[in-house]
């Protein structure tokens, strides 16, 4: 027993992070690497924000339906009561969506001698570096940048697209909310255009009925 905890302990640690814009891989590429842990037979715990209940509410999941156990949380001080010695990979999703502690949450459980895989947006609809992503990706040891596919002119996608007119930074969604594109087709500020025709649009239509009235 003091062998395998003093084994356990002193095994070095490091962070990997898997980043991208939407409909790159994030989640699947994370998947892969969670299974391949479990085929090691090595110890394995995987996280999830509450907020990500598009696919499933208690799993990871990829756009492409393939889907992992996981445990959900909402603060990222959670993941330390779940995680033990003998754990040995900790997978976290959706990354980008937890509050700046999952910094010092992740780097104490490489300390510890773990392996931490986290997958989150690198930026948000707006272009802007997204949450802890930022600092997350400059303390991590491996860094894997996944590319989508631009839906208009088809070349590698490293941008998020909003298509829809709500401002809130965060809005949990899929392909009826987002699509991926290049820098050259990125447009960040469709969403804010859209929701100004919108209302424009809404004010002529009562003003038209104010007339008939």
């Amino acid at each position: 027993m003091t062998d395998t905890y003093f084994r356990l302990s002193t095994r070095p640690g490091w962070i990997e992070v898997i980043t991208g814009c939407m409909f790159s891989g994030k989640s699947e590429e994370l998947i892969r690497q969670i299974r391949r842990a479990e085929l090691a037979r090595q110890k394995v715990k995987v996280f999830k924000p509450k907020i990500d209940n598009r696919y499933s509410k208690d799993e990871v999941a990829s756009h492409n339906n393939n889907k992992s156990p996981s445990i959900v949380i909402e603060n990222p001080l959670e993941i330390l009561h779940h995680v033990d010695i003998y754990t040995q990979v900790v997978g976290i999703d959706e990354v980008q969506f937890f509050s700046d502690e999952i910094l010092n949450v992740i780097h104490q459980l490489a300390e510890e001698g773990k392996r931490v895989i986290a997958a989150g947006l690198d930026t948000n609809w707006r272009g802007q570096p997204f949450g802890p992503m930022p600092q997350l990706l400059a303390q991590a040891e491996v860094i894997n940048k996944q590319y989508a596919i631009c839906m208009v002119c088809g070349e590698p996608a490293t941008r998020t697209q909003r298509l829809v007119t709500a401002e809130d930074n965060i809005l949990v969604g899929s392909q009826e909310a987002y699509e991926a594109r290049c820098r050259r087709h990125f447009d960040p500020e469709f969403s804010l255009r859209l929701k100004n025709k919108l209302h424009t649009s809404t004010a002529v239509e009562n003003s038209d009925l104010g007339l008939q009235l």
